[in-house]
């Protein structure tokens, strides 16, 4: 079966072909780890995930790149504001390398919590300073670029194609400018480099050819993109607030660089919203999957409210929606304990075809996710091929659906329970059903087994 990818370049879905038969290269732009990151974040890189695990279902082995944004991410787009490592270093009194490994690990137990894999490869900007000065040098060389009295910038007028990816107007864009443009020369024009203001102050500068200072945000991405993968790679992944500036930016100094198209493929996930608007860090936030698990709810129940919406639509957040989600996600699990592997019927491959279409089909989780619910309501598939295909399906959705997990039963309910068993014993039916809807009604079922029984959550 094809896989077929909505590329953001273009505007269209696609059939995937990746460069090298059988092998995908694929970068996406990682964290920047000045925070915890919030659920809205952490919507990308399940997006992400479901990417990396239809390839790897389809059969294809998967390099994935992610960076880890630990300097030069100013506080606006613009250009301008503050480092935001430097301000969190500052805020919190410690230095910008522990800040970065700090949040950093929480990033990757976050990862764990919601069985997101990690990338084949972690790169920091820190560790790849020498790669983005010589790929600014590159670009220097080439004449597309040029100093102003804070940094070397890039030259956007340099590009007849300049924000093809976002679809930018860029002769509107400046007829229409009523900004401040400093000593740019033109409004989209953008920082390769920043020069340090008073030599010191910073945490992280370091010498270049044009001076003490430190790379701009969005030049550390094709630097390291380019090193791992090689240019052109498959793939390239983010949100859909990079698509105008960072990754427009991407674009244009990779490609001015090396001459040639880097990127055969954009791909973006929309934003989680909260009444109608973005859910992110530099408004408050609004939970951490830590913060939701102190509500009592579970990773994966986020997970699964994720995966209920296609990751190209907005998807609005509430904790009704996440209660929803939870219910939905422990029925699931529930009709899949109550699975008898020895219940005869047929194969359900034809559920399995439709689960493939659907995540070949731009990555259609929500029509995956029915194709697992009717293969679970027909009475006509067998338990062997039932338990079978959830499992295939479960390498991708990544729900733990085979997952026992332990139930902590009170001991009323136990004691109900036994109550019960001996009522059944006696063939005195009528209490066993009173008592077993009062154990209903405290949330768990019991269910009969060929000898004795079991209790497990409702």
């Amino acid at each position: 079966m094809v896989l077929r990818l909505f590329n953001t370049l273009g505007r269209k879905k696609q059939a995937f072909k990746p460069i090298k038969p059988g092998e995908v290269g694929f970068y996406s732009c990682g964290p920047t780890v000045y925070w915890y990151q919030t659920i809205g974040n952490l919507r990308t890189y399940i997006f992400n995930d479901i990417l990396k695990k239809v390839l790897e279902y389809d059969g294809f082995k998967v390099k994935h790149v992610m960076n880890v944004t630990d300097v030069g991410h100013l506080t606006s787009d613009a250009d301008s504001g503050e480092d935001k490592m430097e301000k969190a270093a500052a805020k919190e009194g410690k230095r910008a390398e522990d800040i970065a490994n700090h949040y950093w690990q929480v990033f990757r137990e976050d990862f764990k919590k919601l069985n997101i894999s990690e990338p084949s490869i972690w790169c920091k900007a820190t560790e790849h300073i020498n790669e983005q000065i010589e790929l600014i040098k590159e670009l220097e060389k080439k004449g597309f670029v040029y100093r102003t009295s804070d940094g070397i910038y890039f030259d956007t007028s340099k590009l007849e194609d300049y924000g093809k990816l976002a679809l930018l107007d860029a002769e509107n864009l400046k007829a229409g400018a009523r900004i401040d443009l400093a000593d740019k020369k033109n409004k989209t024009d953008f920082a390769l480099w920043k020069f340090s203001d008073t030599p010191g102050l910073r945490q992280q500068e370091w010498q270049s050819p044009w001076g003490l200072g430190f790379p701009g945000w969005h030049i550390e991405c094709s630097a390291m993109s380019s090193k791992y993968l090689g240019i052109p790679f498959d793939i390239h992944t983010g949100g859909i607030d990079h698509i105008p500036v960072h990754h427009t930016n991407e674009i244009a100094q990779g490609e001015a660089a090396s001459g040639k198209k880097c990127v055969n493929y954009w791909l973006h996930g929309a934003f989680l919203t909260f009444k109608g608007e973005k859910v992110s860090k530099s408004k408050g936030g609004l939970y951490t999957i830590s913060e939701l698990q102190e509500l009592g709810y579970k990773p994966l129940d986020y997970r699964f409210m994720c995966l209920l919406t296609h990751y190209r639509s907005s998807l609005d957040f509430t904790l009704d929606n996440l209660n929803a989600a939870k219910n939905g996600l422990e029925g699931l699990k529930n009709k899949i304990a109550n699975i008898s592997s020895n219940a005869p019927g047929g194969d359900g491959e034809k559920y399995l075809k439709e689960f493939e279409k659907s995540i070949n089909d731009d990555l259609n989780m929500p029509g995956a996710i029915q194709a697992l619910q009717k293969l679970l309501k027909d009475d006509k598939v067998s338990g062997k091929s039932k338990i079978e295909l959830v499992r295939k399906m479960d390498a991708v959705f990544s729900l733990d659906l085979m997952k026992k997990e332990r139930v902590i039963v009170p001991e009323e309910v136990q004691k109900l329970a036994e109550q019960r068993w001996q009522a059944k014993k006696t063939k005195n039916f009528k209490l066993a059903d009173e008592l077993r809807a009062k154990v209903t009604a405290m949330g768990f079922v019991i269910a009969d087994m060929p000898e004795g029984y079991e209790i497990k959550k409702a």
